[in-house]
């Protein structure tokens, strides 16, 4: 991908290669244009945001009148605008930007160093700190603190500032250039500035995903994340990486590290002990400096378990990852008086009194922040670049050896045979006999030395899009050239290795490898203490991607892929025939059905499984006949994709008639709902027609006539009973006021409602129209009155129904397995069982006669014991509840997925759930 560099000196002498060398700067730095000149107020007045625009304009003049800056693009945004990333250092630096850049990414890899060469290197190199804000767009300090970071940078000739600009090299980023336009944009549009506010936002702050967008930086679905994580992950390696964000806990001014508990387990301890460090130093500052209201640890909620953040994802690549969410408001606040943040302790040293709070104060803070991260990474520069070293040199050593990664089930398992033996503490301080070591260090629970891929799993395409999703975060993957064995197992040519003795090992544990959340209890009988975000996530495991786990050393005629590939690396030729069969196991072949309907060729339904030249096809798959536009569309996606229709000599005997093109609605709201926002995405990376459908339009009527499926995500369809335990329902309505709106806008407000919108979509099912609902907006059926009910309630001795209370029953976001039903339409391509994200979902309890009523289960919990990864508090009450229904109105059908079967883009191994259901065969 070409980098965009703008630049005062001639283009031909200072572009910047992908690897950005740059050549010294030609001009010494002469007077600066102030933000006040350029924007017409001071960073910080009251009532005034910069837009992206107003930023990317002044940052191109700095960059144009300063020797220590240079402005590149990292690419572009959603909605295509530039993502504007600015180097800062000392002119005498640029010279050798180049070298600084490939020193950091050396020591991050580690690879073929030895622990002289990387001292070496670690004197000669520069500290390398990433700075970032605007992430989350109406967070709006963290953007606007961007613009008097580079501006201080730039003008100030103070010796710190000199000396941080000697040794640092700091890559300052504009993290949603889209979402800073459209808020502060929104927020200025009033001529009457105490009439401004963010509230009433039409849209999500980022095209799709709104807030998500601090979710998405393992999977890398949004081009601004895999911006993002190029440079994190594959081109510069930064030490230490600071994610700006709002707001501070309520009776404080700002949140800064180190985290509560619990720590992920499979990141290097030198993260932990980093963290602590630039904690240290941002604590002692802000003290120093007399800026009080700065909390930590347990003060706030913030954890670094979990993975897909910007700065949690860094982590796992060995970085030291920085969060502070501070208070702030271009519209002036106040700090309010919490009693317990008036007394000093170690969680928040220095109170501050409640007070009237202005938008330059926080800037303040927030600049004192910037400045002690990288007055500590100046005074520590070789320390940081050589702990980053450490950090890979142990990671590639852990993968070439036995290694065990103890984890909470383990320590309990443990505890629980002592207490079992009887055999109590052999010493104080809780110490046991040491021959229970042996219990944490058996054979078979050793660390990989590497995952294999195998190329003949049906759906290789979406385990290729695995891989690519650990690519764009760094990792190393090779591709077999030819077959081979490792562990006693053929492997055929083209499956991806993954070997575990590299730098990033950590990440790839973690994609891998399920999560082990602990039993987060205050104290015993208490409730659980929710997680910051997901408990469990494993992406390998989200994806129903087959692999094995090889625990010993071993190697074969594997070569390194360069980066991300479109297509599997060794792909079938599409042969000729009468006609050609599409595997319905494989997701894109919705995409190929989409293309198809769409050029008008005719596609038909196997009704019965097939077996055609040696290979199996379930029932469901699809059969093309030969020719015309069949063939070109076919042969396009096998060039494209990798996806290879079979070719065969007659038509199979039993299919279906032809289907026919469908007229899909995506419920939305005013304001954006963000799991419609991913089902957007994914419709449209699959090519599913579709409309977006707010509630007016539902509520006009005469739905059929518009569509074939409507779908509701969760937060569609309000609750009938929320406080009953019916299940069911979602909060995040827009209520934006219509009178406040043009045109444009006032037909998106309102709301799904049980007295207008509910009896439309009644109608549209007995019509024979086809509805889905994922979530709390599986709350249709009660609307509907279907005879199913919330199977997760307990009888209190009143007898009095209500929902399992938290303390018994808790399942945070997890992936859970169940069993599926692969003859029901929308299981059709499935496994008998699929793991499932599962985030306090919806589960149903049918009646004994539900089938002859139409009403047919399609996954459901086998078993006491469903967790596959994350944390399931009293798991044991999903035994026997149905966790996806298919339900028969009048001539149409109600599809029910309790489980978050789209979550994040993520769960590719549950799509098809949704997928089949639009087609409804």
């Amino acid at each position: 991908m070409a980098v965009t560099v703008l630049r005062r000196a001639p283009r031909a002498a200072l572009a910047l290669s992908l690897a950005f060398a740059v050549a010294p700067a030609l001009v010494a730095q002469g007077r600066l244009t102030t933000p006040k000149e350029a924007l017409g107020w001071s960073v910080g007045d009251d009532y005034r945001l910069a837009t992206y625009s107003q930023l990317a304009d002044y940052w191109k003049k700095l960059d144009a009148e300063s020797d220590r800056l240079k402005l590149v693009s990292i690419g572009k945004s959603a909605e295509g605008r530039d993502q504007w990333m600015m180097i800062i250092t000392s002119p005498a630096n640029f010279a050798k930007l180049d070298r600084y850049r490939e020193i950091s990414s050396r020591l991050s890899r580690a690879e073929g160093l030895s622990d002289e060469q990387a001292r070496t290197l670690a004197r000669e190199g520069k500290s390398v700190v990433w700075i970032d804000g605007g992430l989350h767009a109406t967070e709006v300090l963290g953007a606007q603190q961007l613009l008097e970071q580079v501006w201080q940078m730039a003008s100030m000739s103070d010796p710190e500032t000199l000396r941080i600009l000697d040794d640092v090299v700091q890559l300052v980023v504009t993290a949603n250039p889209d979402g800073m336009e459209l808020v502060s944009n929104w927020y200025m549009r009033r001529r009457d500035e105490k009439q401004r506010s963010m509230s009433g936002l039409p849209r999500l702050y980022q095209k799709y995903i709104g807030h998500d967008n601090n979710r998405d930086h393992y999977m890398n679905a949004m081009p601004e994340s895999e911006n993002m994580s190029r440079i994190l992950y594959r081109e510069w390696n930064p030490q230490i990486m600071y994610n700006h964000h709002q707001t501070g806990p309520a009776g404080t001014v700002i949140f800064a590290p180190p985290f509560r508990d619990p720590n992920n387990y499979f990141f290097d301890p030198l993260v932990v002990d980093g963290i602590s460090l630039v904690g240290a130093a941002m604590h002692s500052r802000f003290s120093a400096e007399g800026k009080g209201g700065v909390v930590e640890r347990e003060g706030a909620s913030y954890q670094t378990w979990w993975n897909g953040g910007l700065r949690t994802t860094a982590y796992f690549h060995n970085m030291v990852g920085i969060l502070t969410e501070t208070i702030g408001s271009p519209t002036p606040m106040a700090i309010p008086l919490v009693p317990d943040r008036q007394l000093a302790s170690g969680t928040l040293p220095m109170p501050i009194v409640p007070q009237p709070w202005r938008f330059r104060q926080s800037i303040e803070y927030e600049i004192t922040a910037n400045r002690a991260i990288l007055d500590l990474a100046s005074r520590y520069r070789e320390t940081f670049l050589y702990n980053s070293y450490v950090m890979g040199r142990n990671s590639i050593a852990r993968g070439n050896r036995d290694n065990w990664t103890n984890t909470p089930k383990e320590i309990d398992a443990l505890k629980a045979q002592v207490a079992k033996d009887g055999a109590g503490q052999a010493v104080g301080g809780g110490a046991v006999d040491g021959k229970y070591m042996d219990m944490l260090r058996r054979a078979e629970d050793r660390d990989p030395r590497g995952y294999i891929i195998p190329s003949d799993q049906p759906d290789f395409l979406t385990a290729t899009k695995f891989v690519n999703a650990l690519m764009k975060s760094g990792i190393d993957i090779h591709s077999a050239t030819a077959a081979f064995e490792a562990a006693g197992k053929q492997y055929p040519a083209g499956s991806y290795v993954v070997k575990m003795a590299q730098a990033f090992r950590p990440h790839l544990l973690d994609m891998f490898e399920p999560q082990d959340y602990p039993n987060d209890i205050s104290y015993p009988g208490g409730p659980p203490k929710a997680p910051y975000d997901n408990a469990g996530y494993t992406l390998a495991y989200q994806m129903g991607v087959k692999f094995d786990r090889i625990l010993e050393g071993f190697d074969g005629p594997f070569k390194k892929l360069d980066g991300p590939v479109s297509k599997p690396p060794m792909v079938a030729t599409m042969g000729s025939g009468r006609g050609y069969l599409i595997d319905r196991r494989i997701n894109d072949g919705f995409l190929a059905v989409n293309r198809l309907l769409a050029a008008k060729v005719p596609v038909q339904v196997l009704d019965a499984p097939l077996t055609s030249n040696g290979a199996s096809y379930p029932a469901g798959s699809w059969y093309v006949a030969a020719g015309g536009a069949a063939t070109t569309v076919l042969r396009k996606l096998a060039d494209e994709k990798g996806l290879v229709a079979a070719a065969v000599g007659s038509a199979p005997g039993s299919r279906s008639p032809a289907l026919r093109p469908i007229k899909v609605g995506l419920w939305d709201q005013y304001g954006g709902s963000m799991p419609s926002g991913w089902v957007r995405y994914l419709l449209e990376q699959f090519e599913f027609p579709f409309e977006v459908v707010y509630p007016q339009r539902l509520d006009a009527g005469n739905l059929k006539s518009q569509f074939d499926v409507l779908v509701f995500v969760d937060g569609g369809i309000p609750a009938l009973r929320p406080q009953a335990g019916g299940f069911g329902g979602g909060g995040g309505f827009g209520g934006a006021d219509p009178t406040d709106l043009p045109d444009s806008l006032q037909v998106r407000t309102g709301r799904v409602t049980a007295d207008k919108t509910v009896p439309q979509l009644k109608a549209f099912l007995e019509a024979g129209g086809r509805v889905v609902t994922i979530g709390g907006s599986t709350a249709l059926a009660e609307h509907l009155k279907l005879p199913l009910h919330d199977y997760l309630v307990e009888r209190t001795p009143q007898g009095q129904v209500r929902p399992i209370p938290r303390d018994k029953f808790y399942v945070p976001a997890s992936l859970l397995e169940v069993a599926v039903n692969t003859s029901a339409a929308s299981a059709l391509g499935m496994e008998k069982s699929a793991i499932v994200m599962f985030d306090e979902s919806q589960v149903f309890r049918l009646p004994p006669d539900a089938e002859a009523r139409g009403i047919t289960p399609v996954a459901w919990f086998t078993n006491g014991a469903p967790l596959r990864s994350g944390w399931a508090w009293g798991q044991t009450y999903l035994e026997g509840g149905i966790a996806a229904v298919e339900a028969k109105v009048g001539l149409g059908t109600l599809y029910l997925f309790g489980p978050e079967v789209t979550f994040r883009s993520q769960p590719h191994g549950t799509f098809k759930f949704l997928f089949n259901a639009l087609y409804g065969r």
